[in-house]
């Protein structure tokens, strides 16, 4: 008899992943509310920032996640995600003994590498606990971690670096991990492959590129792809340069800004995340599509809390504003991850969620907080440290139409498929 019989136990084994993902986003996000004082001490461009919480972490991140999520669907998930807590805690902490950009550099791609053992062993066991019509519901919590991750990054980035500084935050911040590492270790079982499915015949692992050609040949979970991916780009880059935004426009100290953004990603953010992937869920036993009507709506709504922040020259408008922009950002994660769950083969998701966040990071993580900054860069000779608020409002709006739209082409395409 497995432990997943009791409800009690998959609602903890939930909570703590959220918990792993939670400590993920802290330590990959600390850096966001760090970045204008290393950039002084360090003398970065806006393009080297963008790098750092961009580009230079995710090409790393995505890379590695393909073949940890390929030993994933081969051995144990809990054993490979506490080994991932122990290898990004240690860099994160490492980040702070750094000297120069290049160091930085490298300690981000340790925590890359770290953290791309987490979501895909995470995604593939929740999956396993957690019916169909549940999953969005599940996955949505266990993506709360983002904003609870976030609001503690930024809470405690925020303070430490104000009365401490920067290497002190990575410090502090990273070594914790270690602890909810053994945690998992020591409390968390490995659950049975299909069990929520009440598959009773164990799968052999699909190879790559039966995953691969799996999803292509189902071009609605291509466009689910990109359309997360946009929607990571806006979320991403908005999370990356809000906190200079606000230091730089409105002349705000770390510690006051972070009780500010850690209310905003923290309450409202974690409310929508969850939110919106319960409303998939009611809504989507009458009609599938609603799991991508839903999220393409959210992301088209983001619009109008962007533009209020940053158009606005009063600091409290463009801080309540920026409480709203947090409860649409997010609101995709549960539902897309639901739909691809949902679509393959038990011993295929582990890979599936890595060539997910393969679409996901490269072009939200990678490309958003990158490409904003090189915007904001070309901007500064005419603005000077208001390009920030201009390279936001020339690129972000866009970006959200353009995830919409390939909603709206995967609930096409996703009702072509279940009516052929």
């Amino acid at each position: 008899m497995t432990k997943y019989e009791s409800a009690g136990y998959r609602r903890y084994v939930l909570i703590i992943l959220t918990l792993v993902y939670a400590v993920n986003f802290i330590d990959r996000q600390l850096l966001t509310i760090l970045q204008e004082s290393i950039k002084v001490e360090l003398d970065l461009s806006d393009l080297q920032l963008g790098l750092l919480t961009g580009l230079a972490f995710a090409i790393f991140y995505v890379l590695a996640g393909i073949p940890i999520a390929r030993l994933a669907e081969r051995s144990s998930r809990r054993n490979i995600i506490a080994a991932s807590i122990g290898i990004w805690s240690l860099m994160t902490a490492l980040s702070g003994f750094v000297a120069n950009y290049a160091q930085l550099v490298l300690a981000r791609i340790g925590v890359g590498i770290g953290e791309a053992g987490c979501s895909p062993p995470a995604h593939s066991m929740i999956s396993d606990m957690y019916p169909p019509e549940q999953r969005a519901s599940a996955l949505s919590f266990y993506s709360t971690g983002i904003n609870i991750g976030i609001m503690f990054g930024i809470l405690f980035g925020g303070i430490i670096n104000e009365y401490f500084g920067w290497r002190t935050a990575f410090l502090v911040v990273g070594l914790p991990g270690l602890v909810v590492a053994v945690i998992v270790w020591i409390t968390v079982q490995e659950p049975i492959r299909g069990w929520s499915e009440k598959s009773t015949v164990e799968q052999e692992p699909a190879s790559f590129m039966r995953v691969l050609n799996f999803i292509l040949a189902r071009g609605y979970l291509v466009h689910v792809s990109i359309a997360a991916g946009l929607s990571g780009f806006v979320g991403y880059s908005l999370t990356s340069w809000t906190p200079p935004f606000f230091i730089r426009s409105f002349s705000m100290g770390t510690a006051e800004l972070a009780w500010w953004l850690a209310a905003s990603v923290g309450f409202l953010g974690a409310l929508g995340t969850f939110g919106w992937g319960y409303l998939c869920d009611r809504y989507g036993q009458k009609d599938k599509r609603w799991y991508l009507w839903l999220p393409g709506l959210a992301i088209l709504l983001a619009i109008i809390p962007v533009c209020i922040v940053f158009t606005a020259t009063d600091k409290m408008t463009a801080l309540i504003a920026n409480m709203f922009m947090a409860f649409f950002m997010t609101g995709y994660l549960g539902a897309t991850l639901a739909v691809l769950h949902g679509t393959v083969e038990p011993r295929m998701r582990a890979t599936a969620s890595a060539l997910y966040f393969l679409v996901l990071n490269i072009i939200g993580l990678g490309c958003g907080p990158t490409f904003v900054g090189w915007i904001s860069d070309l901007l500064r000779p005419e603005f000077g440290d208001e390009s920030l608020r201009y390279a936001v409002l020339y690129v972000i709006p866009i970006v959200c139409v353009w995830s919409f739209v390939h909603f709206i082409l995967a609930a096409r395409g996703m009702l072509k498929a279940n009516e052929s």
